[in-house]
């Protein structure tokens, strides 16, 4: 998630490079076009969620399977790249099932009534739910309660959280994520995330780990492999293995709140709580799919995958980030490689050769996110990481005159 994007160096070359792929995928989706001018007819836009809409219109799926996707047809395999969620990991702590989406408000609503506090510490680049975005280091337009939240302007800065979360009256919790996902899979260092703990505790409130999408990464979650020990961590995605789900946790005394025999507790209702189904798909994903030994296996092949990517792009204007099956990919006019929060990059994000790769990775047979996210598919075969390293390649290789630093 990042903000202020530029031009890119040598930007007309870019532009007509851009212009020409995007001609070219018009000419070669005739029938998603069509459905997708079927679509607006009955949805704002044709879209039912708008950060994954993609111009001059999306591609239309009819059909996947395993770490495949195929578009309208005439049939025309799309081999998979990383793209989807991997299955992922267990929880540390008491889970409470909810309704399907990120249990975002629930939890914060929790620490509010534990504390008797309304303040909430977040950071800069974070991503907690469609309601809690703070991709400009500031609540975005259609964050709830946006006066309640203080946003930290810089992630992986301990000395700088620890002062703005000792300087806030009347504070509730601080929202963290262990990695930040739709901020460009930046990693937050273990001294960063326990000094941050560390800081929330010593003011009294509650500290929360968000693991919606880095529960995948490690047997129990990245704050069991940190030893974060929150006092609230909020999971969901992949847990359902592949339905619906979404379900927070905590200690004891935070979750007490929502004992209904305890006078003045909080409701905690919705109409897919503790859903049969789900759970029962969940237990066996995680229990004969993603075992603890699958997972360890997993995110170590994503990492050497990730740091191939690097090599590959070493000395371009393209770079990485991420950890395991989490990767992010960065366009930037000086090719930043020393990621640790979303201002590094801040001013320097070149768009037009973004857009260009996505465009040219689907031409080379391979769905990524347009925003530049990359989740590992569990059982993507080795030789379809093999070419799409080989493509990053080829790419930067027909492009070294705008790629290249």
């Amino acid at each position: 998630m990042t903000s202020n994007p530029v031009l890119s160096p040598n930007h007309q070359a870019a532009q007509a490079a851009l212009a020409a792929a995007e001609a070219r995928f018009i000419a070669n989706n005739p029938l998603s076009k069509a459905q997708h001018d079927l679509a607006i007819g009955t949805l704002p836009g044709g879209n039912t969620r708008t950060l994954l809409h993609t111009s001059p219109f999306p591609l239309a799926m009819r059909q996947g399977k395993d770490s495949y996707v195929w578009d309208v047809p005439p049939p025309r395999t799309n081999t998979p790249t990383p793209r989807s969620s991997a299955r992922a990991s267990a929880s540390t702590a008491c889970a409470w099932p909810t309704r399907a989406p990120k249990p975002t408000c629930t939890r914060w609503r929790a620490a509010r009534h534990h504390t008797g506090r309304r303040r909430v510490v977040v950071f800069s680049g974070g991503y907690h739910g469609a309601v809690l975005g703070f991709g400009d280091g500031v609540p975005g337009v259609n964050a709830v309660d946006r006066e309640d939240f203080v946003v930290v302007p810089r992630y992986n800065d301990l000395v700088l959280a620890r002062r703005v979360i000792e300087g806030v009256e009347g504070l509730a919790a601080v929202l963290v994520e262990a990695v930040q996902g739709a901020g460009g899979c930046i990693v937050g260092g273990r001294e960063f995330l326990m000094g941050v703990r560390e800081a929330a505790r010593e003011k009294g409130a509650v500290f929360i780990l968000d693991e919606v999408m880095t529960s995948r990464l490690a047997p129990g979650g990245l704050g069991v492999e940190m030893g974060l020990e929150p006092d609230m961590v909020t999971l969901g995605k992949y847990l359902g293995g592949g339905l619906a789900f979404g379900a927070f946790g905590g200690r004891e005394e935070v979750m007490r709140v929502y004992d209904p025999r305890v006078p003045g507790s909080l409701p905690h209702s919705g109409t897919f709580n503790n859903n049969t189904l789900v759970m029962s798909v969940g237990k066996t994903a995680l229990g004969e799919v993603y075992t603890p030994e699958v997972c360890v296996e997993f995110n170590e092949k994503a990492d050497r995958f990730r740091e191939r990517l690097e090599g590959v792009a070493k000395g371009s204007r393209l770079s990485f980030t991420g950890k395991g099956s989490m990767i992010g990919l960065h366009f930037t006019e000086d090719g930043t490689e020393d990621i640790t929060c979303g201002e590094d990059v801040k001013g320097k994000t070149t768009q037009d050769l973004k857009d260009l790769f996505w465009f040219e990775m689907l031409e080379a047979g391979f769905w990524v996110t347009r925003r530049g996210l990359i989740a590992l598919i569990l059982g993507t075969p080795d030789e379809d990481l093999d070419q799409f390293v080989e493509a990053v390649g080829a790419f930067l290789e027909r492009h070294k005159a705008i790629m290249m630093l």
